[in-house]
């Protein structure tokens, strides 16, 4: 009887061992899948952490990469989310650690804003300081070819005006003279009757010229073609249009000009025993060495 007891007693604490084994074997698959499932939510946070930061690094180099000039602010914010992208791929994911990260994400968005919005005020900025640099330039561009059109209009006018305030010959006449005992001037053709060479012009009238002393050049040469007189040079210096010129002269003609018809009258005297025979050649130049006429004239 007391056997029976025994058995029954042995039956009954196996009973309970197995119950216990079992609800320990529960309880360990429990605990087993439920770190199981917090592991995976940690490395779902972790994955979601990443991309977030890999957002803003991404909008940082759209933002560089638009911009013309380097913006140091961007470059470093951008380098700064590489580190923590970095940080994040090698971390061991737990809950303190990803609730960190996760308000280090909040306030890179924050300075992500504040970053972005001040590059878009600095590149519109820009963009207006570049359309009132091509508004200036083109403003510029506009004057100076008013500036050149206004000078060459100038220029024009001044050549106008130059040309309209040269002096002209109306008369033009020279031939050989003799002078009497009684001082009078008589006209000769032999050349040796005659003591001088008589050139004789006609000053035009011109209201456009200054008044004032004015002088022009005579130049004769003889049937040798050499020029005879006081064989003087007188010169002219050239500019960007026009080459320096000269001219030799036989006699400087001088004369106070009035605005009104002038005649003017010089005498070349013969350099030896007399004139020879033959024909001259009388040219005037003004005082810009501007031939005004030309005539000739012979002596037998």
């Amino acid at each position: 009887m007391a056997e029976t007891k025994s058995n029954n007693g042995l039956k009954v604490i196996a009973g309970l061992l197995a119950v216990a084994l079992i609800g320990t074997l529960i309880y360990t698959g429990s605990l087993y899948k439920s770190k199981k499932d917090t592991t995976q939510k940690l490395n779902q946070e972790k994955n979601l952490v990443i991309e977030d930061l890999n957002n803003l690094k991404s909008d940082y180099d759209r933002a560089i990469s638009e911009n013309e000039s380097t913006n140091a602010e961007l470059i470093e914010a951008r380098n700064k989310i590489a580190v923590y992208i970095d940080s994040v791929q090698k971390m061991k994911a737990d809950i303190s650690t990803l609730s960190r990260y996760r308000r280090q994400v909040n306030q890179l968005t924050k300075e992500r804003e504040y970053l972005l919005a001040q590059n878009d005020s600095l590149r519109a900025s820009n963009t207006l300081l570049a359309m009132q640099r091509d508004s200036t330039q083109a403003a510029l561009a506009e004057q100076s070819m008013f500036t050149d059109s206004l000078i060459m209009q100038n220029t024009q006018l001044a050549k106008v005006v130059e040309t309209g305030a040269s002096l002209g010959l109306s008369k033009f006449s020279a031939e050989a003279v003799r002078e009497r005992n009684s001082g009078k001037i008589v006209s000769v053709s032999n050349n040796r009757r005659a003591d001088k060479l008589k050139i004789c012009y006609t000053v035009g009238s011109n209201k456009i010229t200054k008044p004032g002393a004015k002088q022009f050049y005579i130049q004769v040469t003889d049937p040798t073609g050499s020029i005879i007189g006081e064989r003087a040079v007188a010169a002219k210096e050239g500019d960007e249009v026009n080459e320096s010129i000269s001219v030799t002269y036989s006699k400087a003609s001088s004369f106070y000009y009035e605005n009104t018809s002038l005649d003017v009258c010089d005498f070349i005297d013969k350099s030896g025993a007399e004139f020879p025979e033959g024909t001259y050649g009388v040219v005037v130049y003004d005082q810009n060495l501007k031939e005004l006429g030309s005539t000739e004239f012979q002596l037998k």
